[in-house]
This record gives C-alpha cells, structure tokens and sequence, in this order.
C-alpha cells in the first residue's frame, strides 16, 4: 500500500542490510534530493508507538533528515512510501533486492544480507535465482561472513579490499585469519591478496631461520621466492612467504651435502634431516654401531702443551691487579682463542673400525644457525637373515594393537607384491569414475604443496607453463582479470589438512560446484602459450579448441597503443586500419607521425573514433590474426553425425567464456 508519512515518523529499521555507506555519494543523493526532490518510494514497515521502519532507502532518510536540519524540509515532511506487510524475512529480502541493484553495496553488506536469507531457510540456490546471480557468487559471499570479526570489519569499513578477505578466507580458522591480520596490519609493506592467502595456508619464514641461512637469500629469490621486509627488517627479521619452496631447496642442498659427506667419509649412507636432531622415525631399524674417539696424534698434543703453557701466562695478567685494562681486554680474547682451539682438537670424531664402516651410515642434522653438522654417531642396518643370492629388505607393518612387526622379504617379493597391491587399488579406482576425477583434480590442485617428505601417490602431473616471458602478467586484460577473479573464488579450507590424506579427504567433501570450480582451473592453467601463426608459436589443437569453443577474440581483447600499435611499425598499423576502413581511412594517417599514429588506432580500434557506423563495428570486430584462434577445418559430411565437435559447440553447459562476459 502506498501512503503518504511524515518524515519524523520514520525510523532506521534494524533489519536494512545497508550498513556502510559513501560520504561522497550520500553528499551527492543529498544535494539530488535538495534540487529535484524525492525520486523513489520509501519501503517501510509498521512499527510500534506509530512509527514507520524504513527497510530500503535508508540513505534517503537520513539525506531527508540531513535537510530538515538545514530547515531546507520541514520536520513532518510528508514523504511517500510502500508499506510492506509485517513479515521480517521479506522485509530483509526486499532491502537487499532495492540495494543490490543501486549504488554498489559494500560486500560486508552483501554478505550478512545472505547469511540473513539462508539462515531463515532460504538455500543458496533460492538467493541466487531471486537476485540473478551464480551460486558461487553467493557462496563466495557467505564465506566473507564467516570470516574472523576483525577481518570482516577491515572489509565492511573499507580498510582492506575484497581481493583481500577472500584471501583471509582461504582457510576456515578464525585465528589463523586474526593472527595473520595482525601481523599483515602492523607491517609497513602493502600485503598482496597471494601473500596474504600463503600467510594463512602456511604462514611466513624469517630470514634467521636455519633453513634460509642454509639456502641463501640469492638462491631463494632466483627460485622464484618472494621475500617481504618492513621499514625496520634487516636480513634476519625479514619475512620469507613462500615456505614450501624454502623447504624444497633446503631438502635438496641438504641431500647433495649428504651425498658428498657420504662419498667424502667412506660411508654406504648419509641420512639428511632439516631437524636439529635425529628423530626416532629417522633411525628407526637402525642399529649404533660400537666407535672410540680417534686418538690425538703427538702433533696434536705438542699443540695442547703450548696452549696450557700460553693459558696460564696470559691468565697470569687477568690475576695481576695492576694490569692495563688494555692488556687485560688481550688477554681475555686470548684465553678465549686458546679454550675453542683446544675444544676442537678434543673434538674430534668417532672412528669405526674398518671392516664396518662400508655399511655403516650417519645422520646429517641442520643446527640452529643453518649449517649442516654430521652426528657424531654410526648407524648400521639391523642383521637380516639371507636366502640364498636374493637382497632382502625388512618389512615393518603396523598391525593393530599389537604394535609393529618385523619380517625379512625378499627384495623381489617386496617389489612384486606392491605391484599387485597397485592393481588392486587401481581395478577400483578405475570402476569409480566419480573418485577417479576427484583424484585427478585433487592431485593437480595439490601439486602446490610440494609435500617434498612423502612420495608422489600418482604420475599425474600438471605444472604451471613458464611461457615465453618470466614474470609478464597482463592485469589489464579483461581475461586475466577474470581468471584472477576465478581463483579468488575457490573454495582452499581443504588445504588446512596436514597431509595429502586428510587433504584429500575434505578435498572430497566440498560442494559438488566447488570440486568442478577446481577442476575447470587446474586443467586451464596447463595451458600453454600459443598463437596462430606458423613455427613453434602454433599449437594446433588450441586453434582446434578456441574454435570449437566459439571464442570471439574481440570481446576479451583490444588493441591499444601500449600493448600492439606502439609495438609493431607504421605499415602495420595502416594495413590493420586499411582492414576496417579501406585506403580511404588509412590514408588518411599516412602522414601521421607513428607515435600520433598508435594512440588514433587506439581510438579507431576501441570505437571512440568519429567515423561511419560500418567502420566503427569492423574495427570493434578486428583483432590481429594471429591472436584468432584457426578456423577448423570442413568435416566431410560422412562425419559430421559423429564429430564430436558439434555435440560440444550446441551443449551450453560447455561455455564459460560467456559466463565469464556475463
């Protein structure tokens, strides 16, 4: 119903989604409401004591307030409104839909406005159809509702972007999102939506910690490593994110110091930890071998005679009260030599008699200031009883409450069991098409954790393509900025799990959209860097896909100066408008100089160029050849019932890129 109701009669309902607004916008709505008066109708709800609750146009109240305080309104300004009926959950959906599609509302808004829907029973389908948007829209927004407080707040009063909570929002525990809040917010640095997302996975590294002293900052950075440092970090409290790539540098330099200490000693073995200690899964089945310290050479003790003799000499001075002070500093430093060399010619390794050192190992410990120490202990195999010329292996298998038993195989039978085990495993994978492709897409997606301590389960692989040009990133492009907007949107909380089990186990739980999400990105980041052009820049079968796709390279990318026209000569840019327009448009900049030239293309190109309609649509339609995808070629018609081609181009479910436009 509508009906006329004096301004002082409204009030602010608690149940209006809009709960951030824009001071320059609100300013702007009030001076439009001041010249032109009210537009729009108020909705409102009844409310005790005579009072209206405004549920939508919250914004136009206080402008209306704002004005009667300047006395240009009156205080009972009758203002018009639709009276809705007294239904909170309408009152609430009507209040988003009247927001959602005016001035952009803030996604702290949008978020608390769709948990408020779902948990009136409303499912994420429900929203999304009533608002026209896609369910992973609405999850995406659900998830910033569930962010830690401090971190939805950030985003509801502007102090982080969205980019950001999403980011926040790879994992699901709040503290995890505080803590790293805290730390991100108390640094001098602009933290990135991918630092921020590793903070949360993984955390961060200072530069002190042993295993970057072991790598190197050098060798860190070439790897591709990023390091952050705020206003006062030197090189020991700087911040090293990527710790995944810190650990597999560390594992490799540590097994090729340990393949040379091996080679170096004479030992069969040398185990590497990047533990400041041997842990018992590391010598687990290993036995100590029986070593005596190696003996002083009459070298050595000569050396200690003149140390002890030089010692109390120089202790002498320290005792002498009326010593220098200078002469007491030098004699303090002194002492100091002489203790650590006499503490290293004591120090001297175990030996291990000859005839067991062939087959005895050692454990190769990082201390706590990054350099590689050998324990000073032996380790041998347990003794295993042989048969025959077979190599046997021992075999510790967990069984129940039991404990752990031990039993001699062969090395043959081991390998042929496990063999037969794989079979096994794969016969049922295989029947299960559903769990074949969750391990397909978990396995690729997973790829990121480089879990360098346990053994690949599968051969899949699905590296990311260098390309032709390390570090070029095309930000502007509306392509990648929807491929980012793409990965901001997948759903991480299974990677919080410790290994590739549990990992996978809430890989699997995800909602069915979420697991297809990450499905749709692992394969498309495989994708190599190709154009349509002959040599070794072609790829045939992405001019195949992009053409049974569909794609229309001109809705996804334009030339302009700064990434074409700039870049090739002026005979190139006059064939590209001779293309569009004829001479008789390119001879009209035949003239031009070539920087001039580039940025009138640009226009031309971008449709901001005065000229004939039909002009204006080719060069909208044009882009280079080589950035076309091929057209296929003819099916002959004896195929064409089983091309599979035309089934994928007529099914509208396999067409993103127009999501994507959408």
């Amino acid at each position: 119903m509508i009906k006329s109701i004096p301004l002082n009669k409204l009030v602010q309902s608690p149940r209006n989604v809009r709960l951030h607004g824009d001071p320059a916008a609100d300013a702007e709505l009030k001076a439009s409401i001041a010249a032109h008066g009210l537009l729009q109708n108020l909705i409102v709800r009844p409310a005790s004591r005579g009072k209206f609750e405004v549920e939508a146009g919250e914004r136009r109240r206080c402008a209306l307030l704002a004005l009667a305080e300047e006395k240009v309104l009156p205080k009972g300004y009758e203002v018009t409104c639709l009276v809705l009926e007294d239904d909170a959950e309408i009152a609430v959906e009507t209040s988003l839909a009247e927001n959602f599609h005016r001035l952009a509302m803030n996604p702290a808004d949008e978020a608390q406005a769709f948990a408020a829907l779902i948990d009136a029973g409303a499912s994420t389908e429900d929203v999304a159809r009533r608002f026209g948007l896609t369910v992973r829209f609405v999850e995406g927004r659900l998830r910033l509702a569930a962010l830690a407080p401090v971190v939805f707040d950030a985003l509801a009063s502007g102090e982080i972007t969205l980019d950001l909570a999403k980011a926040f929002g790879a994992t699901s525990d709040q503290e995890i999102q505080a803590r790293v809040y805290e730390q991100a917010s108390s640094g001098y640095y602009a933290p990135s939506a991918d630092s921020i997302r590793r903070m949360v996975l993984s955390g961060t590294v200072r530069g002190s910690d042993a295993r970057a002293r072991l790598v190197g900052r050098d060798a860190y950075v070439a790897a591709g490593g990023l390091i952050e440092r705020e206003l006062f970090d030197d090189d020991d409290s700087e911040s090293w994110v990527d710790v995944a790539l810190l650990e597999t540098l560390a594992s490799e330099e540590m097994e090729k110091r340990a393949k040379a200490l091996a080679a170096e000693q004479g030992l069969a073995w040398v185990k590497p930890t990047l533990d400041t200690y041997a842990s018992h899964d590391l010598v687990e089945g290993l036995i100590r071998l029986p070593a005596e310290p190696a003996p002083l050479t009459d070298a050595e003790l000569a050396r200690l005679d003149e140390l002890d003799a030089s010692y109390d000499e120089h202790a002498a001075i320290l005792e002498d009260e009326d010593s220098a002070e200078e002469a007491i500093a030098a004699a303090e430093a002194t002492i100091e030599a002489i203790e650590r060399e006499c503490q290293d010619i004591r120090a001297k390794p175990p030996e291990l008699a000859p005839e067991l050192k062939a087959d005895a190992g050692m454990i190769l410990v990082l201390s706590r200031d990054g350099t590689p120490v050998l324990q000073p202990v032996f380790y041998g195999e347990r003794d295993i009883e042989v048969v025959g010329d077979e190599d046997f292996v021992e075999v510790v298998a967990s069984v129940g409450s039991d404990g752990k038993r031990r039993a001699a195989l062969s090395k043959r039978l081991v390998d042929e069991l496990a063999m037969q085990r794989r079979d096994v495993l794969a016969l049922h994978v295989a029947s299960d098409p559903g769990l074949s492709l969750d391990i397909l897409v978990f396995t690729l997606a997973d790829a990121d954790t480089h879990d360098w301590r346990s053994r690949a389960a599968t051969t899949i692989r699905g590296g990311v393509p260098a390309g032709p040009i390390v570090g070029f990133e095309a930000k502007d492009a509306p392509a990648s900025a929807s491929l980012a907007d793409l990965r901001s949107s997948l759903d991480e909380n299974w990677r919080s799990g410790e290994d590739s089990s549990s990992r996978f186990k809430m890989f699997r739980a995800l909602a069915d959209e979420s697991r297809a999400a990450w499905l749709g990105f692992v394969v498309a980041r495989t994708l190599e860097a190709s154009l349509n052009m002959a040599g070794e820049r072609q790829i045939a079968f992405q001019d195949h896909l992009g053409s049974a796709i569909g794609i229309d390279m001109a809705q996804w990318w334009r030339p302009t100066a700064a990434n074409y026209f700039d870049r090739v000569s002026k005979q190139v840019i006059l064939d590209a408008l001779t293309d569009v327009g004829g001479l008789e448009l390119s001879s009209r900049f035949a003239s031009v100089k070539k920087g001039d030239l580039a940025m009138s293309a640009e226009r031309v190109f971008a449709g901001t160029y005065i000229t004939e309609v039909e002009v204006r649509e080719r060069a909208l339609a044009w882009v280079p050849e080589v950035m076309r995808f091929a057209d296929l070629p003819e099916i002959p018609a004896d195929n064409e019932a089983q091309s599979p081609d035309a089934d994928f181009v007529a099914n509208d479910d396999n067409q993103p890129p127009s999501e994507l436009a959408a």
